[in-house]
């Protein structure tokens, strides 16, 4: 007995003394779950970025957005979605979704599980929605941030010619079922459809539907069985699917008039549609039908609808500006809309070798994209050691945890860009670690002496060296009157000037 007593007690302090090495030496690591890979109901990308590992080009990976899902891929575009960075105790806050669009082409009326955030990368959209129980539509350029609700439906066409649309937006989980219905994270209800998607109107009784919309089963057919082309949509050419190229042939007025004969809308006095029009749900297919084929009473222009309108990140003024690079942050107080959300925008642009210094947020986790030029992003954990050393470029996509330490370095062959949501709308008001004005500085005194092990005036050197606040600069470009900067010059002119003698010397 006292033997069994004894094993018991030695296999306890075995399963102690690995569950403390677990959370001590590996627990910031190990709780926070890398990218890579694919599978699941979406189609994988291909690929998935660099491998683990300093010796990579691209360094450890573990905050790279590699998860990359194809959830729509039609001859008229494609929509991809990088799953947020995972983490073991609690669910994912946002996912990135990549919208490109060829020319002419529609993304057919939908609602979501889950609100979106749009950003304009390139090109001209026309976005309808419904808010209020109205329409909203809004012409969007490249810059123009637009906000749509989870569970209003929405619509977005790319009207341009011979110009491809590229959208960026962030995917909101917090109100969504994305855990549980597939693999992309969040779920599609379309509106619109036919066999490809299939319309959520599809999945009644056909008596009920002919009872709801008041025409014959055979008129409910064609509708619900001609649109097979997918999600995203030509909307002109030999290639446009029958049921929207029909619509868009017609006249205005006999598109008009198609509509009404579709949905049963009554030709009655202004007065009486209009309060027909009291009378509608928040939204209805009539409203999106509406708004597709046109409105012979109304002027389209680039606006229609009471809503916000669009908010432009490139038109407004830097929040931090120097020889270096910029920084740009959109909270609630530019734009109402992302009060709802509760998620902030943010863009950057370093020149070639420049850094944004070390520093952290307070106050929400960062997810980005590289738009242009390439990188270092390196992210501390809070223990102290490195976490992530990556090079990323155009196309990547990173997330930082929430207070973190983290910095980005762009390379010396050109400018760095890149942009990103927040997960908070409020100012986010980062804290620099290093720099003029860095916490560091502002606290330097004998606590932080004791703390580092060295007097105060030598750390007070240490900390005043860097002059420059938010965004420094490499050496290369450091200021002028830089002391280590002169001293390396009078090096190389020192070596410059007697090299040749030298090497003869060892002839």
């Amino acid at each position: 007995m006292g033997r069994n007593s004894l094993l018991l007690l030695l296999a306890l302090l075995v399963a102690f003394c690995a569950l403390s090495a677990t959370t001590v030496g590996g627990g910031y690591v190990d709780q926070y779950e890398g990218g890579g890979g694919g599978g699941g109901d979406m189609e994988p990308e291909e690929g998935g970025g660099g491998e683990e590992g300093g010796d990579s080009p691209r360094g450890n990976s573990k905050f790279l957005l590699q998860d990359s899902t194809r959830v729509v891929r039609t001859d008229a575009g494609e929509m991809k979605v990088l799953r947020g960075g995972v983490h073991r105790f609690w669910r994912n806050p946002m996912h990135i979704g990549l919208i490109t669009m060829e020319p002419n082409s529609l993304f057919i009326p939908q609602y979501l599980d889950s609100s979106l955030i749009l950003f304009i990368r390139r090109g001209e959209a026309r976005i309808g929605h419904i808010q209020s129980d109205e329409l909203v539509e809004r012409t969007l350029k490249t810059g123009d941030v637009y906000r749509i609700a989870s569970g209003s439906a929405f619509y977005l066409v790319n009207n341009a010619e011979g110009q491809r649309l590229h959208v960026i937006c962030s995917i909101d989980t917090s109100d969504n079922y994305g855990w549980q219905w597939n693999r992309q994270g969040f779920q599609s209800f379309f509106v619109g459809g036919g066999l490809n998607p299939t319309s959520v109107l599809s999945g009644f009784d056909h008596m009920t539907l002919s009872t709801a919309f008041n025409v014959s089963t055979n008129e409910l057919r064609e509708i619900f069985t001609s649109q097979h082309q997918g999600p995203i949509v030509h909307l002109s050419g030999s290639r446009a699917p029958g049921v929207w190229a029909k619509f868009l042939e017609l006249k205005e007025h006999q598109r008009l008039a198609q509509l009404k004969r579709i949905v049963h809308l009554e030709e009655d006095s202004k007065q009486d549609d209009d309060e027909e029009e009291e009378k509608q749900p928040t939204w209805s297919i009539r409203k999106f039908l509406k708004s597709i084929i046109g409105d012979e009473n109304r002027d389209r222009g680039d606006k229609r609808g009471k809503g916000p309108d669009a908010y432009n990140i490139y038109d407004m003024k830097p929040d931090f500006s120097n020889n270096y690079g910029w920084t740009k942050a959109v909270s609630e107080h530019d734009y109402s809309p992302l009060r709802h959300s509760d998620i902030g925008i943010f863009l950057v642009n370093l020149t070639a070798g420049s850094m944004l210094a070390p520093h952290i947020n307070p106050r929400a986790t960062e997810y980005g994209v590289v738009l242009s030029g390439s990188g270092t992003i390196q992210i501390v954990y809070p223990n102290g050691t490195l976490a992530m050393n990556a090079r990323v470029s155009e196309g990547d996509a990173f997330w930082i945890p929430r207070y973190f330490p983290f910095c980005q370095i762009a390379s010396r062959t050109g400018s760095f860009e890149f942009f990103g949501f927040s997960t908070s709308a409020r100012n986010n008001r980062p804290q620099f670690l290093v720099g003029a004005n860095s916490l560091l500085q502002n606290m330097a005194g004998p606590e932080f002496a004791a703390a580092f092990g060295v007097n105060e005036d030598r750390l007070r050197k240490i900390v005043d060296a860097q002059r420059e606040s938010t965004i420094l600069p490499s050496a290369s470009v450091a200021p002028p009157d830089n002391k280590l900067e002169k001293a390396k010059r009078v090096l190389d002119n020192v070596i410059r000037s007697y090299g040749n003698d030298m090497i003869m010397g060892f002839d």
